[in-house]
Order: C-alpha cells, then structure tokens, then sequence
C-alpha cells in the first residue's frame, strides 16, 4: 500500500535527483547497486510519475572511489533508463550531510533521493516514493531489509517523527525552505532527524512508505549485534549529546554526558571533549523547539519504537 496525500501526486512527470555520498565503497558494490537504482527510476518513469533524472555521486574519499571505466558502467546504466549521471570528487571527507548539501549545491529537480551507496532499491520503490511525497507530505523514507527500522509510524497516515537518511525522498522546494542538513552540528548520525524536525516544525509532514523496500546492507557479528567501526560509534555518540542541546533538551544531554564521563571509554572521553570544546568557543546549536512541538526523546530514541 503506498501512501498518498489528500492532494495526490503532481500530475505531470517530476523531475528527480538521486544523491550518494561516497567514501571507500566498494566500486563492484556500487555497480549493482547502481543497476538496481536504474531499474527502480525506470519502472518510474514508465508509470509517468518521474519524467528527467541524474544520479549525483558525491565522493568523499582520500582518493576517487571509482576509475573512469568503473564510472562508466555505473553511466552505462543510467543511460539506459533515460539519465545523467554526475560524479563529484570532493578531495576531503565532509561528512554525509555535508557531502548531501555540497552535491544539492550543484543539482535542481522537483525530488531529491537521498540515499546510503550500500542500499540497492526495490523495482517499484522509487515510484512509490515519489507517489508519496507531494502535498503536505515533504518527507518519506522507504523500509529498510532486510533489517526493519523499528521506529513507530501511524498505521493509518503513515506519519511518523522522523525519516531515515539511508532512502529518503523529499520535495526539492521544502529541502531548500529549511537550509538541508545541519552538517555544522552532525557529521554523521542524527542529521536526517534533525532535517526531519525542522520540516516539521516548518510545517511540513514526514512519513514512512513501507511499500519501498531497500536493501540496506547492514552485517550482524557472530553475537547477532550490528558491526560498527569505530567513527560510526564516535559519531553515533557525539549526534546523541548533540541532539537534545539542539532541540531545547539539555537535561537530557547533560545525563547522556555524566554517563560518558563515568564509563571512561575512548569514545566517550573524545564526546565529553569535543562538547567541552563547543561549549567553550560557542559552536553549539541554537536551542530549536522550546515547546517540545516535534522532538521526541523515548529510551535513548527518537520516537517511540514498534520493537
């Protein structure tokens, strides 16, 4: 079932741009993946729901990611389903909303995609997104597999608190309104909340589209926990302090911190000084959302989770 607005889509085709942020993939990974991405936009297009697109590869790696040939099979597919495709070597690591923002300086369409280089998208997921994401509806992320996001979302609206930045579609229009991605705050981790609240606090509703399905290549340990390298722990901490500051919550901030200071770990005394850093030269964010209107802090989570 896919959602729709009360309004229902654009009735002429839109025009789209995918954006992938690159660092160290895989560049076979990043073919299939691209093959699969060709085949979804084309189901689109034959449906009359997406009309030109550009596949935008932004590369944040020390060195480029993909050789000219490798490039070219990737072009090679997107050729095929009536594309263009742009590659970006950005020459430093900016981060995943930082890379996002950079490449969206450069790009213009009616919808951007948002989405992770190791996510190989479901044939219709593109279609349904696009679908989705008109009217008041400025936001929607797809189902990741094969490991579900467990974030609660009305069974009935579809509207949830937040959309997640691995497979996210957005009206270009509302992306703009709000600045894109906070990458001043959050270099990587809590980037797509924060861009989702301040869609909300702007007026606009995000959903989740359970009919677009995305592969989302996450690898479990023998002990069944999800494997994360060590910047994916840094960063996942850091964005957890930095949030509540952000959102008018800073006792909640303040507690995640005493904890870090009492566990001791690495990680938690490069957090502890990396706000203290902030704090002293005044590079923390400007408190939004006073009134609590949109932010939600449920058990170290951004919204009430389903399981």
């Amino acid at each position: 079932m896919t959602v729709t607005d009360s309004t229902g889509p654009a009735d002429q085709p839109r025009s789209l741009v995918i954006q992938q942020v690159l660092y160290r993939n895989d560049a076979d990974g990043l073919i299939r993946a691209a093959e699969a991405l060709a085949n979804s936009v084309k189901w689109a297009r034959e449906d009359g729901v997406i009309g030109d697109w550009t596949l935008a590869l932004g590369d944040c790696s020390p060195q480029p990611a993909l050789t000219d040939s490798q490039a070219d099979g990737i072009r090679s597919h997107v050729e095929q389903a009536g594309g263009t495709l742009t590659v970006e070597f950005f020459d430093e690591n900016l981060g995943h909303g930082g890379g996002h923002n950079r490449l969206a300086k450069s790009t213009t369409g009616d919808l951007l995609l948002v989405l992770n280089p190791d996510s190989m998208l479901g044939a219709d997921s593109v279609g349904a997104l696009a679908r989705t994401v008109a009217g008041d509806i400025a936001l929607a992320d797809g189902r990741q597999i094969p490991f579900e996001h467990p974030k609660e979302y009305d069974p009935r609206s579809f509207d949830t608190s937040w959309a997640s930045g691995a497979c996210s579609m957005l009206q270009r229009q509302a992306f703009d309104q709000v600045g894109g991605f906070d990458h001043e705050t959050f270099f990587m981790y809590c980037d797509d909340v924060d861009l989702s609240w301040r869609l909300r606090l702007a007026g606009h509703r995000v959903v989740h589209e359970p009919a677009a399905r995305v592969f989302h290549d996450k690898r479990l340990s023998t002990a069944g926990d999800m494997q994360a390298s060590d910047t994916e722990h840094y960063y996942s901490a850091e964005a957890a302090v930095l949030l509540p500051f952000k959102y008018s919550r800073p006792d909640i901030a303040r507690s995640i911190l005493k904890q870090f200071e009492a566990e001791g770990s690495d990680v938690a005394r490069r957090v502890v000084a990396e706000i203290a850093r902030r704090e002293r030269e005044g590079a923390m964010p400007a408190p939004l959302d006073p009134e609590h209107r949109v932010a939600t802090f449920v058990d170290g989570n951004y919204s009430t989770n389903r399981f």
